[in-house]
């Protein structure tokens, strides 16, 4: 699966996984990906968008 947005570009961050005896390790925050049916220019393509690009209207859906 594609771990970026198809639209905006975002990709996920770093962060540290911390336990409770603060010993800390490297973690990935990942990027909240929907796949979905966009159309691009003329045609209807399924591509990964995240949901901020979904819920800022940059997608524009297939109308039927």
């Amino acid at each position: 699966m594609a771990k970026k947005c198809e639209i905006c570009g975002r990709v996920g961050e770093v962060g540290s996984r911390i336990s409770h005896a603060h010993n800390v390790s490297k973690r990935k925050f990942y990027v909240n990906l929907q796949r979905m049916r966009v159309k691009i220019g003329k045609e209807v393509k399924k591509v990964y968008v995240c949901t901020q690009c979904i819920k800022a209207g940059k997608v524009e859906r297939p109308s039927y």
